[in-house]
């Protein structure tokens, strides 16, 4: 089986600034971790088109767009102490939204089972309908979500294995019981959100866990609540918000996890939803080696 991997050259345009760890060659890692020989046989590459106003209004506010837009042909600014927009930044936002969206387009397109990653810089998990934070200007994994339900796919399930929890996410859906969110996170830890009693409309299902605890803790305990969203509910899509900032090592978290627990989680979601399409959105992850063996690992189970 193959896997369409998604990307787009302008992920590389946005600049946030000398020494910030969610720097361009992250997502150059990548591509070169997924464009090894090894992997010519399972990757089938495919360039998205930068998502159109329309995709980005459905998950943010009109005025919060306009207002990034506007700030990059000014030159850019500070959005938050983590978060600066560049003159290019815009134009990369777009096209990682349009990355994620396409990804959902291929998987959906390869009939049961389908799979697809998409390489989205920057990241998205933390952007709110009106405010960019955490690096994160536009929500891509909830922007996909809303498009495989446009193509219909009614219910989707959104895991987060991310370091640190996707508020943004769940904002976004947390009041909407077609969509169900699981994120496991590190806590307490950036931003600060993700308690256990956060719950949503019922859809929504925080893991917070200290950092340091034996990796196989870690793989329990997500699948072990990935069950508990699945009880009665059958999803039509899976997204995976995929932050490798889990691994251990990573300098922005203090999780224990390996590569090999990544493949173990992809191969576990898929049996679990199948045969609905499972589509990985790329999140977090800050040493370039760990990063580029955690994409590689989930890659390759997603074929």
């Amino acid at each position: 089986m193959t896997v369409s991997v998604v990307w787009h050259p302008a992920c590389e345009l946005h600049e946030p600034g000398p020494g910030h760890p969610e720097r361009p060659d992250r997502i150059r890692a990548v591509l070169a971790a997924l464009r090894a020989p090894d992997f010519e046989s399972c990757v089938v590459w495919s360039e998205a088109q930068p998502a159109d106003r329309a995709a980005i209004e459905r998950v943010h506010t009109t005025s919060y767009v306009a207002a990034l837009e506007q700030l990059a042909a000014r030159g850019g600014g500070a959005l938050d102490p983590d978060t600066y927009l560049g003159s290019r930044s815009f134009a990369a936002a777009l096209a990682a939204a349009g990355v994620a969206i396409a990804a959902v387009e291929r998987a959906l397109a390869a009939g049961r089972g389908g799979t697809a990653f998409g390489a989205t810089r920057p990241p998205g998990h933390h952007a709110l309908a009106a405010r960019a934070m955490g690096f994160c200007f536009f929500n891509n994994v909830v922007i996909a979500a809303r498009r495989a339900q446009e193509l219909g796919r009614a219910r989707a399930l959104i895991v987060d294995w991310d370091v640190h929890h996707g508020n943004g996410t769940q904002a976004l859906v947390e009041r909407d019981p077609s969509i169900r969110y699981v994120s496991m996170h590190q806590y307490p830890w950036y931003p600060g959100t993700g308690a256990e009693q956060e719950r949503g409309v019922g859809n929504v299902f925080n893991v917070p866990r200290p950092p340091g605890l034996p990796r196989a803790t870690y793989v329990r305990d997500l699948l072990a609540t990935v069950d508990a969203a699945l009880d009665g509910w059958k999803p039509d899509v899976l997204l995976v918000s995929a932050g490798f900032d889990s691994l251990a090592g990573d300098p922005l978290g203090g999780f224990t996890l390996e590569a090999d627990d990544v493949a173990a989680w992809t191969t576990a979601l898929r049996e679990r939803v199948a045969p609905a399409p499972v589509v990985g959105v790329l999140e977090g992850g800050y040493r370039l080696d760990l990063l580029a063996a955690g994409v590689r690992a989930h890659v390759r189970a997603l074929a």
